[in-house]
């Protein structure tokens, strides 16, 4: 019985990345678009919540994957879509100065040297910031 439950949860287990809806963001991620769009083609493939879940002071509206959708950059995990275009309805404003006028990005799970590499491989003009151990932010910021 225990050799049948440890053979099933190891089937589960492979096959649980077939089940989950993978999407990479590594062509958005070029920075050749708005914030708008980068934020609204995802809210629209419902691939994240389209209301933010968090608001920097700064503006940067951070908004979560969907439940269920696994979306990578450059080959790493997204755990947040980060965003904000000034006198845009879809994002909310913070109570200190923006950061731009338009700027979106990803929030990802690796070390900031292997992300950078990935980024800068990728021929991407997006700036890599250092969030936290094993946490990195792939950013686009518009003029």
């Amino acid at each position: 019985m225990k050799r049948a439950f440890l053979s099933l949860f190891a089937a589960l287990l492979t096959a649980a990345p077939l089940l989950a809806h993978a999407v990479a963001l590594d062509a958005p991620l070029a920075c050749n678009e708005s914030a708008h769009r980068f934020i609204a083609d995802l809210a629209d493939q419902q691939l994240i919540d389209p209301k933010p879940n968090r608001v920097e002071s700064n503006s940067i509206n951070a908004f979560s994957p969907a439940h269920g959708v696994d979306l990578t950059a450059y080959g790493f995990r997204v755990v947040a879509i980060v965003g904000f275009e000034k006198d845009d309805p879809m994002f909310r404003n913070g109570d200190g100065e923006p950061l731009a006028k338009s700027a979106y990005g990803a929030v990802v799970f690796g070390g900031t040297d292997k992300v950078r590499a990935a980024v800068t491989q990728a021929g991407s003009s997006a700036i890599v910031h250092h969030v936290a151990p094993f946490i990195t932010a792939i950013f686009c910021k518009l003029s």
